[in-house]
Parts: structure tokens; C-alpha cells; sequence
């Protein structure tokens, strides 16, 4: 019998869709997801398919700003020959920390029609890459769905990660069901008023949690083969910020009491103030790194909760 959270039969979740034609439905409900957007919370309502934009500030296209094989993500993701990310421009979020301003909070980068990006997604499976990596997807999950419809026939045959900030809307996460194999959210804060002043969006924790209850539903805690590496599953990250340390309480205890015990959650301490916080005296509470002992009582905080799957890098 194998040992709990080893996963021995696999094959990529968006395979069963395609066998019974489920895939092509799913592409024609996101290109009509598009004509009036509710892909996100934001509800913007922009006719996408037109060219509009509004929020994410990404119309008819998904935007590219890279893809490569990326060694620096979880040992279970990068294995040896890296993970496959492709980093999506614009983001739904307005997070005054974020390291990746340039990319979420611009458009810089090349507009891919889908069949652009099934080849993108191709080549990087060619290249040896262990999964699919789609960072910050919340925006673009309808042209995500139209470019799987194209490569899954073309041979995609690895699995599929939905690395997200979490501010998902629920038609689209149920327009990925079946065809995702990991999520990887980040919980971000726990409390609106935090969530208003450091994202814009004051009904993220509201909306996360519905997004990760959503995820999980779909598929459960993180299972891994026989080479160590994740096949399906949710991985939840969590940025510890300074002085936010009951915010990462709160969010480790509801993991452990509404998703399992068994969820596997990676404390992330590379936060470093930027963008925003860096030039404005107004996040000044948050103008340093947390302090070694903030990320050892997140630590205790994790285990306190009951979680017990803690990322551990190699």
C-alpha cells in the first residue's frame, strides 16, 4: 500500500476533459466569459473580446512578459530541470510591496493569441520543464482555457499549476476544474482593512477564501510521485510581513480547521520592501524585512494550528 500523499497513477487531469469533448465547451464558455469580464472579483464588465480593458489592464490577449524553466520555485516544482513559468503581465491586484511591479502593474511584454501560447506552452515542455507554471493567470484564465484547447491534442502532457494571488473569481476557477492539476495560491492577509490598504481590494480575504475552498474541493492536499515531485494537489503560500504576524495566525488556523491539517503551506520569508513601500513614507510600518523572530513565530504558528506540511528547501 503506498505511503499517504504519494500519488502512483497519474496522468493530467486535462486529459479526461478533452477525451469526452468537455474541453471544447469550457473554450467557448471563456471566449464568452470575455464579452462582458467577470473573469476576476473586480466584475469589470469590459468587453475583452472588443479590446477593451479595464482593471487588469489586459483586453482580447493574454500577455506574456516571460517564460522560462524556473529553479528557484518549491523543490517539489523545480525538481532538476525547473519548473515551465510563463509570467502573465497585468494583475488584478494592486499590492504596494510588490517585487514584480514592473510586470503586474504595467502591460510590458507580448500579446499571445492562443495558439501563440499552446506553442509556448509546448516549447517548455520540450525543454524538459516538469510542470506548467502559470503565474498570476487570475485575468487571463479564459485565454488560458482557448490555448490548452489547442495543445492538449498537440501532446501537453505535463501538469498544470495555477499559481495565483488568490483574488480569483469562481467562474473561472470552475472553468479550470478538470483541467488544473495543482494550485498554488498565496493567501495574502486575513483582514479587509489591511487588504484595502496594501491591495486595493478590501474584500480580498472574503474572496480568497471562497477561492481556496474552491481549490480544494477540486483537488484536495498535495500528492507527489515516486520521483518526489507535486501531480496534483493545492500548495499554499503565505508572504510573512513585518508586524502582520496575527494575520498569519488567523490564516493558519483556518487552513488547518476549513481546508485539512494535511495542506501543504509554504511560509514564504523573502519579503523586502519595494515598489511603493520603498518611496512612500506612508508604508513606513513595512519599510524593513521581517525580523528572524517573525518568521519563527509564523513557524509556530503553522504547527500550533495543526499544519504540519511545512516547505522545507533542499
Amino acid at each position: 500500500m503506498p505511503p499517504p500523499f504519494l500519488l502512483t497513477d497519474w496522468e493530467p487531469a486535462y486529459l479526461g476533459a478533452w477525451r469526452s469533448g468537455a474541453l471544447e465547451e469550457k473554450a467557448a464558455a471563456a471566449r464568452e466569459e470575455l464579452r462582458a469580464c467577470r473573469a476576476c472579483p473586480r466584475d469589470c464588465g469590459a468587453d475583452r473580446l472588443a479590446g477593451q480593458v479595464a482593471a487588469c489592464r489586459v483586453g482580447r490577449q493574454a500577455v506574456v512578459a516571460s517564460a522560462f524553466p524556473h529553479h528557484g520555485e518549491e523543490d517539489c516544482l523545480r525538481g532538476q530541470n525547473g519548473s515551465g513559468t510563463i509570467f502573465f503581465a497585468g494583475c488584478n491586484l494592486r499590492c504596494a510591496f510588490c517585487q514584480n511591479w514592473d510586470i503586474s502593474q504595467g502591460t510590458g511584454g507580448t500579446e499571445c493569441r492562443p495558439e501563440d501560447l499552446a506553442g509556448l506552452v509546448l516549447s517548455l515542455q520540450d525543454r524538459g520543464c516538469h510542470n506548467i507554471n502559470l503565474v498570476t493567470p487570475e485575468h487571463v484564465a479564459p485565454q488560458v482555457v482557448e490555448a490548452l484547447a489547442l495543445a492538449i491534442p498537440r501532446g501537453l502532457r505535463l501538469p498544470l499549476v495555477y499559481n495565483t494571488g488568490a483574488y480569483d473569481g469562481l467562474t473561472s476557477l470552475r472553468l479550470m476544474d478538470g483541467l488544473v492539476d495543482i494550485y498554488m495560491p498565496d493567501f495574502k492577509f486575513w483582514e479587509p482593512a489591511t487588504a484595502r490598504r496594501l491591495a486595493r481590494a478590501g474584500d480580498y480575504p472574503a474572496r480568497a477564501r471562497e477561492a481556496l475552498v474552491e481549490m480544494h474541493r477540486q483537488v484536495g492536499v498535495l500528492r507527489l510521485g515516486p520521483d518526489g515531485l507535486a501531480h496534483r494537489g493545492m500548495l499554499v503560500r503565505h508572504l510573512v510581513m513585518p508586524g502582520l504576524g496575527a494575520e498569519t495566525e488567523a490564516i493558519c488556523a483556518w487552513l488547518a480547521r476549513a481546508l485539512s491539517p494535511d495542506t501543504y503551506l509554504n511560509l514564504m520569508a523573502q519579503y523586502r520592501p519595494d515598489h511603493l513601500v520603498r518611496s512612500s513614507p506612508r508604508y513606513a510600518d513595512l519599510g524593513h524585512r521581517p525580523t528572524a523572530e517573525e518568521i519563527a513565530a509564523a513557524y509556530r504558528a503553522a504547527r500550533s494550528a495543526g499544519l504540519w506540511r511545512l516547505d522545507h528547501r533542499a
